[in-house]
């Protein structure tokens, strides 16, 4: 993923072909995205990019409100066409976010985990009345009567 070098002409030739279809680099409106690559293009593209110009003259008129753009302006590398490699140098990690699972789907539940959750839902599960009257049904259920 990434545009290449935004200094090149294959690099913007990315860009411009990337923007042809859209407006901005992420979502529908200006962001931190925009600037993070708004700050690798050097210099205004050429005329016969237009998509690029545009959206650079674009960029540039939100120069003084970009800090205040939605988004948290990332890596370079992580921006632009998912087909193209990054070659900004921009170092990815290649370790697993494995590390913590939060719903713990990769493991069996113990049996002194079983037995512990078992205990502690036992009081709740006697105090779960069953309505005994047609009031109770009604204000349980939300139901509002015609009358």
């Amino acid at each position: 993923m990434g545009f290449g070098d935004l200094g090149s002409t294959a690099g913007l030739q990315l860009l411009n072909n990337f923007l042809a279809s859209k407006s901005y680099i992420e979502g529908y409106v200006p962001s931190q995205a925009d600037i993070a690559v708004l700050e690798a293009v050097s210099t205004p593209p050429p005329a016969d990019l237009f998509h690029a110009l545009h959206w650079y003259n674009h960029m540039k008129s939100y120069e003084k409100q970009k800090a205040s753009l939605p988004g948290v302006k990332k890596a370079l590398g992580k921006y632009g066409p998912a087909d193209i490699e990054d070659s900004t140098g921009a170092t990815t990690d290649s370790k697993d976010d494995d590390d913590m699972d939060l719903f713990r789907s990769d493991e069996e539940e113990s049996e002194e985990s079983k037995r512990l959750r078992e205990k502690r839902l036992a009081p709740y599960e006697s105090e779960v009345q069953k309505p005994n009257s047609y009031c109770q049904i009604i204000h349980l259920t939300g139901c509002k009567t015609l009358g």
